[in-house]
């Protein structure tokens, strides 16, 4: 399996298709976006996940040019709410796969539920569960979780919690999922899938403007994420064009010592 290194993450370059194939002998997908690489620069906790995981796959179209800039193209933009709904109709005729929803608002992932099994014509997600806020500290709902998940009989847990914390809360409870073999950290599509959030038009997607759509839809929520990274981004992909770029965890121990911060003679705005 081919990969394209963006910054500090090797980027799996396969398309759909294939990723849809190798899932069946399991493996966690994550996917890499420019808000995730912008923290994966910060975070050595978020970036060792990345490392465990067996797919990370472009979710970005925007990294698919910088791809082209760095002259490794990318060859296919998937991101987690096209994976979702490709996943379940390439699956839907196997009876092994039994899908648990974890994420979104109380009453929600019911709704995408009821959808899905509708499209499907079988009881694919088998149950699902709307944690409370800051579940992930809490020892107590972590065990629920896990007991919610574990006798539902699922094989593929879908959890849209945000990033990185649904990528962090797999890492830490995986060997605790008895009969999950794939692992989809999937974002806000299961709001996608309930119908209760909008994607952008198909247009805005090919070209690279969902971000923007995205933007206007939540100004307060999301104005931090796609703004004031945009600078810091580009910056780091410019050094990388020219061999400059250094990734911050390279050492055999993360280093936090600010000489290896790959921000080094960028400016604070």
């Amino acid at each position: 399996m081919t990969q394209v290194q963006l910054l500090n993450v090797n980027i799996n370059n396969l398309a759909m298709s294939d990723l849809l194939d190798n899932l069946q002998s399991g493996g966690l997908v994550v996917t890499p976006n420019v808000d995730h690489l912008m923290k994966l620069q910060r975070d050595p906790d978020f970036y060792g996940v990345y490392q465990e995981a067996e797919y990370r796959v472009c979710d970005s179209k925007i990294l698919m040019y910088v791809s082209r800039f760095l002259g490794t193209p990318i060859v296919e933009k998937i991101s987690g709410s096209d994976l979702f709904p490709a996943f379940y109709n390439h699956y839907r005729n196997d009876e092994s796969i039994k899908i648990f929803l974890l994420g979104a608002q109380k009453g929600i992932a019911e709704i995408a539920q009821r959808k899905i099994n509708s499209k499907v014509g079988r009881n694919m997600i088998v149950d699902t569960y709307s944690p409370p806020f800051g579940f992930e500290k809490d020892e107590e709902e972590c065990r629920k979780i896990l007991q919610l998940i574990n006798s539902s009989g699922a094989t593929v847990l879908a959890i849209g919690v945000g990033a990185p914390k649904q990528e962090m809360w797999i890492a830490k409870h995986r060997s605790d999922l008895l009969n999950v073999k794939i692992f989809l950290a999937i974002g806000a599509t299961i709001n996608f899938e309930a119908g209760n959030v909008k994607r952008s038009p198909q247009w805005m997607s090919e070209v690279g403007l969902e971000w923007l759509y995205r933007l206007l839809s939540e100004p307060r929520r999301l104005w931090k994420r796609y703004l004031m990274d945009a600078v810091p981004f580009i910056y780091l992909v410019c050094k990388q064009r020219f061999q400059k770029y250094r990734n911050p965890w390279s050492k055999a121990k993360h280093n936090r010592d600010n000489n290896h911060s790959p921000f080094k003679g960028l400016k604070r705005m």
